[in-house]
């Protein structure tokens, strides 16, 4: 799979004046789709960027540290609703959720106590925990977006507390080697791009400490490739679900708080940032730590994602960050959309399944129900698209998991020979033909 040439063509010239405007010395983006990677565009000579060097990701580790945390919710280990004082107590802000920390919803303040922890040698947890009293809370929970540093160095240390394993450990054996992201490590791994500040008025460059920041590594300390970090976008498009559920991952997805309330362009789900652009929504996240930045955005339903660093803070967060959409959704507008063939089934379903399907009306306004492969319910408009979705329950009892029905009750009705004359949806009964009453 590769891009049409004039799209190629199209998104090296923007990086390539990218990296001029922004005085890179090293800027790289590429183009992910239905899990390959099927574009580099690269500039700059310090270091020449290829797929196998590494940059830092910064706060890209986050979105890791949170999948984490949902891997042990969906193993019963914790509930994201859990206050914090139930895994790390003592604290003076334990009344906090993790969903709350998880979401940047919490008003904990951005950072921790000391020296600015990305560019000084970083504390453990213990020390971390001792300065927290209830005045690191600046806002009352849910008042209002407030990014926080802070809260995911807390969310490391639930991590650890709970399975007695250390984070990086955690995440190299639960994320990191399933999804074959061999060159995503703690600290730099040769080939290595340094990072550095581009001096404003002659143009030399200052190279910028790599710090190990101990415990509040779980918000910023990776080090990656665009190589794997196209496979970690390829997860958040896709996941595979011996690492993640495709439910956890959506519910990743789904919005807990905008920070933008005139637009509503931008919002924070569990560990991951929301950005609409246009009538798309794309989920992923910025990253920066002295001298690197890096972007990831991921636009789910086509499978297709734009990843990039730079190894300076020329660019700035935003503008890389802006970048990496606009050129994901230049894709999008230029490339034609994949389509999956159509493949008849492999059987006829069985008849308790097969006599629910067909048209069913409800007001005057006609359905249509199929079934499909996995024995599930798909419904709606005649000739449209079966926007609504129900997995089984038990007998006669379906529940709804997509479209204006989610969470609702589908019920069965039978006559007394047993046959199904109506489907209740939500109490709103739907019979065979327009004349039946319901």
């Amino acid at each position: 799979m590769t891009l049409l040439p004039e799209t190629a063509r199209q998104i090296d010239a923007q990086v390539a004046q990218a990296q001029v405007d922004g005085r890179a010395p090293s800027l790289v983006l590429g183009v992910v789709r239905d899990r390959t990677l099927v574009h580099l565009a690269a500039a700059g000579e310090h270091p020449r960027p290829d797929i196998d060097l590494q940059y830092r990701l910064g706060s890209i580790s986050k979105t890791m540290t949170a999948a984490l945390i949902m891997q042990l919710r969906d193993a019963g280990r914790l509930a994201v609703n859990d206050p914090l004082e139930r895994h790390l107590p003592g604290t003076g802000v334990g009344t906090l959720t993790l969903r709350q920390l998880l979401a940047h919803a919490s008003g904990i303040q951005r950072e921790p106590e000391g020296d600015w922890w990305e560019r000084t040698a970083g504390a453990d947890l213990t020390t971390l925990l001792a300065g927290l009293t209830a005045d690191k809370i600046a806002y009352p929970a849910h008042a209002t977006y407030h990014y926080s540093n802070l809260a995911y160095g807390l969310l490391g240390g639930v991590l650890e507390r709970l399975t007695g394993t250390p984070w990086a450990d955690l995440l190299g054996e639960r994320i990191l080697t399933p999804l074959g992201m061999r060159r995503t490590t703690y600290a730099a791994t040769e080939p290595f791009a340094r990072g550095y500040v581009v001096h404003p008025w002659h143009d030399t460059l200052r190279e910028e400490p790599r710090t190990d920041t101990g415990a509040m590594a779980p918000a910023g300390q990776l080090w990656s490739t665009i190589e794997d970090l196209g496979r970690w976008a390829a997860f958040l498009a896709d996941p595979d679900p011996s690492v993640l559920a495709a439910e956890t991952l959506t519910e990743m997805c789904s919005p807990v708080v905008i920070s933008d309330l005139e637009s509503w362009t931008h919002g924070h789900g569990l560990g991951l940032e929301l950005f609409r652009e246009g009538d798309r929504v794309y989920v992923g996240h910025g990253g920066s730590m002295p001298g690197y930045l890096a972007s990831l955005a991921v636009h789910r339903p086509t499978r297709t994602a734009v990843v990039g660093f730079a190894n300076s803070y020329g660019l700035r967060t935003g503008h890389l960050g802006a970048l990496g959409r606009r050129l994901l959704t230049l894709v999008l507008d230029a490339e034609p959309a994949p389509v999956t063939p159509w493949q008849p089934a492999a059987a006829v379903p069985p008849a308790e399944l097969a006599e629910l399907t067909g048209r069913w009306w409800w007001m005057g306004t006609e359905i249509e129900v199929s079934a499909d492969a996995a024995g599930e319910l798909r419904a709606g408009p005649v000739g449209g698209a079966p926007d609504l979705r129900f997995v089984a329950e038990g007998p006669d009892r379906w529940r709804g998991r997509a479209g204006g029905q989610d969470g609702e009750i589908l019920t069965v009705l039978r006559d007394e020979q047993g046959r199904a004359v109506a489907l209740d949806i939500a109490t709103f009964v739907h019979t065979r033909t327009p004349d039946q009453e319901p």
